[in-house]
């Protein structure tokens, strides 16, 4: 007998704020890019350093909770699964996106005290898990730009 599973576990920081839209059944839906770094002495004993980006999309109270708390710079934990979403482009080419949909999320580092408008966490508990089997996410979602890459 043959067990799956798909798991993703994330510590990584947030590359841009939060992204709140409602599905066409009114449920919230958070998207946000999420940079996790991997570092690392080489041959020649000198720092080496790689950044890896990650789009996460999540659903119901998490979304919201997501929306109101993070922002860009935050230091969370993430666990999800992965799934890979397909459409047409503006112009009919086919388009794939693989994104982590999250179930989970705690926040690690303390809230910013810089007036940008979001609120600290007041727990360290994560977000409780959501029930993803009504996954409202059938939006097509735009590419990312080359401006919006930041290396």
């Amino acid at each position: 007998m043959c067990q799956c599973v798909n798991r993703v576990t994330l510590i990584g920081f947030l590359g841009d704020a939060p992204e709140l839209k409602f599905s066409q059944q009114g449920k919230p839906v958070c998207m946000f890019s999420l940079a996790v770094n991997e570092r690392w002495k080489d041959a020649a004993d000198a720092s080496r350093e790689r950044v890896e980006w990650f789009q996460i999309v999540c659903f119901a109270r998490l979304a919201e909770v997501c929306g109101e708390f993070l922002n860009k710079g935050r230091h969370v934990y993430l666990e999800g699964r992965l799934q890979t979403r397909k459409w047409a482009g503006p112009e009919g080419e086919k388009r794939t996106t693989i994104e982590v949909v999250a179930n989970q999320m705690q926040i690690l580092d303390r809230a910013p005290n810089n007036g940008n408008g979001a609120k600290g966490a007041y727990s360290s508990k994560p977000a409780e898990p959501v029930d993803e089997g009504d996954n409202p996410f059938n939006e097509p979602r735009s590419e990312t730009t080359d401006q919006e890459i930041p290396f």
